[in-house]
């Protein structure tokens, strides 16, 4: 695989996408290559806790449409880059939100954020299971101010600058794409 795509989704109160941010980055650099920021209509318009951050800091969609629209566009920019892997923080939530996206393979990097034996900036006195896992304090904004030590740093909440924010954590975490955990 030479490309892959970061997603990251948000929802309404009554649980339906309103939004999907996409990376796709390069396998070997884990730099970005392409980006698109899909507004769903009239989702936006349904309300959800994070309907404020949809227009964060001036950022505009590529698309604000249907959602019918915006999966025929994200699987046409999928095919464009040969892209069969999709990578999100707590995967499950984002792929049970596309299912139009179930044949490709998903993986989740939160699997591997979260553990002390894979993400070495878990400080030693972090309260962990005996698997590993910390027990608190391991969503995006936590682990992304661990890994890049920019303690100011706040999570927008915007699908796009999130999707963003989990393809850095993965570059912090200096992973092999074959290390993460598919569901």
């Amino acid at each position: 695989m030479s490309r892959f795509a970061v997603i990251d989704t948000e929802t309404t109160w009554g649980d339906a996408v309103m939004s999907i941010g996409i990376v796709i980055a390069d396998a070997d650099s884990y730099e970005p290559i392409e980006q698109r920021y899909y507004i769903l209509t009239p989702f936006k318009s349904h309300g959800g806790m994070y309907t404020h951050a949809l227009y964060a800091g001036g950022i505009k969609p590529d698309l604000e449409c249907s959602r019918e629209q915006a999966v025929a566009d994200l699987r046409a920019l999928l095919t464009d880059h040969a892209v069969s892997a999709i990578f999100a923080y707590n995967a499950a939530f984002d792929k049970r939100h596309l299912p139009e996206l179930a044949h490709l393979a998903w993986y989740d990097i939160m699997k591997l954020a979260a553990y002390r034996q894979h993400n070495p900036k878990i400080p030693s006195h972090a309260d962990c299971c005996k698997t590993g896992r910390l027990r608190r304090g391991y969503g995006v904004q936590s682990v992304y101010r661990m890994l890049s030590e920019e303690y100011a740093y706040c999570e927008l909440h915007n699908a796009m600058t999130d999707a963003l924010d989990e393809l850095t954590i993965m570059k912090l975490l200096n992973h092999e794409l074959n290390n993460y955990v598919k569901i």
